[in-house]
C-alpha cells in the first residue's frame, strides 16, 4: 500500500474537474519512456519459533527497516515511528502485520527489474540474519491466525481495520495474512490506457491462476488454490472486482474519475495524521461538505491519495496496476513484471491478447474469476477447454512480445528467459500451491511448519 509523505508546501485545492482527470492524462508517455515498477510483498518470521514480529520488539519489523540504512536507505517517518526506507530501488515499506514490501523503482528492462529484486532479497536477508530472522514467499499465511499477527503502527491501517468489518467478512484477512506481487505499466495515450486495462483484466484470472501458492489456512489446506484471491471477493464490493464498466464503449479517463468519486473514502491525511472518513463521500469532500472537515476542500494530494484506496483487479493512477498475482519467490517476481510487460508493450502483442478475449461477456469474465481461486489452470473458459489451453496461446504471445522488444543483458540474452518457470507451469498444469499440497499430503506428513524451508 502506499507511503504517504508530509509535505510543508501548501497543496493546490481541487477546484475543477480536469484536476480530477489530471493524473491520468499525466501518466501518458512515449513508448520510449514506458518502464517496469515491480512490487512484492514477503511474509517475516522469527526462524527459532516461526512467530510473525512485532514492530517494536528487539529484532522485530522496526529494527529490520532501520538495519537498511546500511545499504544506503533512509526512514520515512509517520508519527514520530519509522513506516518505511526510502533508496535508489524504491521504497521498503511495512504492510499491515509487518509483512515486508518492496515498491520498486521504474526500471526500463526486466534484467534491471529482477536484479533490483536480487539486491533487495540480499539486503534484508542480511539485515534478518542479524535478527534470527526469515522470509516466506506466499501469498498468505500457512499458519496463522488473525490474533497470531501484529499490527503495524501506520494510521492508515488503523482506519481500515475499523472499517473493513462493516463492508465485508474477509478484509482483515487481506490486510493481515496476505502477500501479493504486482507490476505497474505504462501507457502512451488513453486509447492505450482503456486496451491494456481491458486485457489485464480479462487476463487476470490467468495471472491468479499460474502464480497460485496459497493453499493453506490455519495449518490445514482451505480447499483453495489461491485463498488470497479468494479473499478478495468478501473483502469490499464497493472498490474491487472485474468492474464490467471498463468494457463500455465509453470507458475512459472520465468514466475512471466518475468510478474513484463513487468509491468511499478511507482518511484525509493532515498534518502528518490520518483523520477517519471511512464510509464518507468524496462528492461531498468536493462541495466542502465533508462531515470530518466541514468547509474544506480537498487539495491533489487528497485525491492521489483516494485514487490508492480502490483495489480492483487492474487499478488506474498515473500508470496500471495488475493486482492478481499471490506472493512467491524470486523467480516469480521476475516472472510476473515479465509476463505482462510480454503482453503490453508491443502492439502486435497487446492486439494478440486482446484478440483472445475480447468476446467474453461480462458474466463469463466474473464465472472465470470465480472459479479461479479453487481450480486454477483447471478453470473452464468460454468456449469450452481449461485455462491451461489459453495459457498455451497466451504464453505464446508473450515470449513473442519479449523477443520484439529485444532488450538483451550483457551476455547477450533477452527478456524472455524470465518466463521459464512460468512455462514449466503451463506444460504441467500444476500450480505452485498444487506442488505444496502434494509436499504436504505426501513427505511433509501434514507437518504445515515444513512449509518454512521454502523461505527466501
Amino acid at each position: 500500500m502506499s507511503t504517504r509523505k508530509t509535505s510543508v508546501e501548501a497543496e493546490p485545492v481541487i477546484e475543477s474537474r480536469d484536476q480530477l482527470i489530471a493524473p491520468f492524462i499525466g501518466g501518458e508517455k512515449p513508448k520510449s519512456d514506458w518502464r517496469i515498477g515491480t512490487e512484492h510483498e514477503k511474509l517475516v518470521f522469527r526462524t527459532k519459533d516461526k512467530r510473525a514480529p512485532s514492530y517494536d520488539e528487539p529484532g522485530g519489523i522496526r529494527d529490520i527497516l532501520l538495519g537498511l540504512r546500511d545499504y544506503g536507505w533512509e526512514p520515512i517517518e509517520e508519527g514520530g515511528k519509522v513506516i518505511a526506507m526510502a533508496g535508489d530501488d524504491g521504497t521498503v515499506s511495512l504492510e499491515p502485520a509487518g509483512q515486508l514490501e518492496l515498491s520498486g523503482a521504474q526500471l526500463e528492462n526486466l534484467h534491471d527489474t529482477c536484479a533490483e529484486t536480487g539486491r533487495h532479497l540480499q539486503q534484508v536477508k542480511a539485515v534478518a540474519e542479524d535478527f534470527e530472522v526469515g522470509f516466506l514467499g506466499l501469498g498468505m499465511w500457512p499458519d496463522k491466525t488473525r490474533e497470531d499477527l501484529p499490527v503495524m503502527p501506520k494510521g492508515r491501517y488503523e482506519i481500515m481495520m475499523r472499517h473493513m468489518p462493516r463492508v465485508g467478512s474477509l478484509g482483515l484477512d487481506m490486510m493481515l495474512r496476505t502477500c501479493t506481487i504486482q507490476v505497474n505499466l505504462d501507457y502512451g495515450s488513453e486509447a492505450d490506457m482503456v486496451k491494456k486495462f481491458r486485457t489485464g483484466l480479462a487476463l487476470q484470472p490467468l495471472a491468479t491462476a499460474l502464480f497460485a501458492n496459497s493453499p493453506f489456512t490455519e495449518g490445514k489446506p482451505n480447499g483453495y488454490l489461491s485463498y488470497r484471491s479468494h479473499i478478495w471477493s468478501d473483502t469490499d464490493p464497493h472498490r474491487t472486482g472485474m468492474l464490467p464498466f471498463v468494457f463500455d464503449d465509453d470507458f475512459g479517463y472520465e468514466r475512471w474519475a466518475d468510478y474513484m468519486l463513487d468509491v468511499p473514502m478511507y482518511f484525509v491525511f493532515r498534518e502528518g495524521r490520518y483523520i477517519d472518513a471511512a464510509g464518507h463521500s468524496f462528492r461531498d469532500f468536493l462541495k466542502g461538505e465533508l462531515e470530518v472537515l466541514p468547509g474544506e476542500l480537498p487539495t491533489e494530494s487528497d485525491w492521489w491519495d483516494h485514487l490508492s484506496t480502490a483495489f480492483p483487479e487492474v487499478r488506474l493512477k498515473s500508470f496500471l496496476e495488475m493486482r492478481g498475482a499471490d506472493g512467491g519467490p524470486w523467480s516469480r517476481i521476475c516472472a510476473l513484471p515479465a509476463f505482462w510487460v510480454g503482453l503490453m508493450y508491443e502492439q502486435d502483442a497487446l492486439d494478440a491478447a486482446w484478440d483472445l478475449v475480447k468476446d467474453w461477456s461480462v458474466e463469463e469474465r466474473e464465472e472465470l474469476r470465480n472459479a479461479v481461486p479453487k481450480l486454477a489452470l483447471d478453470a473452464p473458459i468460454p468456449g469450452g477447454g481449461k485455462l491451461q489451453d489459453l495459457a498455451k496461446d497466451v504464453m505464446a504471445i508473450c515470449r513473442k512480445g519479449l523477443n520484439t522488444r529485444a532488450r538483451l543483458n550483457a551476455s547477450g540474452d533477452n527478456e524472455a528467459g524470465f518466463l521459464e518457470t512460468l512455462d514449466e507451469i503451463v506444460a504441467s498444469g500444476k500450480v505452485p500451491a498444487q506442488r505444496l499440497l502434494d509436499k504436504y499430503h505426501g513427505d511433509w506428513n501434514g507437518d504445515i511448519e515444513r512449509v518454512y524451508k521454502y523461505s527466501f
